[in-house]
């Protein structure tokens, strides 16, 4: 089973490929347009959550060209619905997703019968 599904609905997914090499599971607190710090004798701080939304870091190491290109444009979309592992519910979810600033630090270098590698390509995706 792929660790990450994508797609543009929630009916249409298809496997992220290759695997990510890391994957990081964030939780976020959304706070209340209010929130913040009053001025007491110990500079109380209210939260006031107002709600949670999942972030994943995602990595791959050492990918071909072609396969990053197959990944970057997987999540090039403004939104898209990504089937994945939520560590606190505990099981598989899809969640509607946008994707954060995307980098590919490249160390351009020829393997061997493999081709050219790229040292990484990370971004985080955040639920909508």
């Amino acid at each position: 089973m792929p660790m990450l599904m994508v797609g543009a609905s929630a009916s249409s997914l298809k496997a992220v490929t290759p695997d990510p090499s890391a994957l990081t599971w964030g939780l976020q607190d959304i706070s209340s347009a209010d929130a913040g710090r009053v001025q007491d004798a110990g500079n109380t701080m209210y939260k006031m959550r107002t709600s949670q939304k999942r972030k994943l870091n995602l990595q791959w190491t050492l990918i071909d060209a072609g396969q990053a290109a197959s990944i970057l444009q997987a999540f090039n979309p403004e939104y898209f619905y990504v089937r994945y592992f939520d560590f606190m519910s505990g099981g598989y979810e899809v969640r509607e997703f946008y994707a954060g600033d995307r980098s590919a630090p490249v160390k351009w270098f020829e393997l061997a019968r493999k081709g050219t590698r790229l040292t990484t390509v990370s971004f985080d995706i955040i639920e909508r």
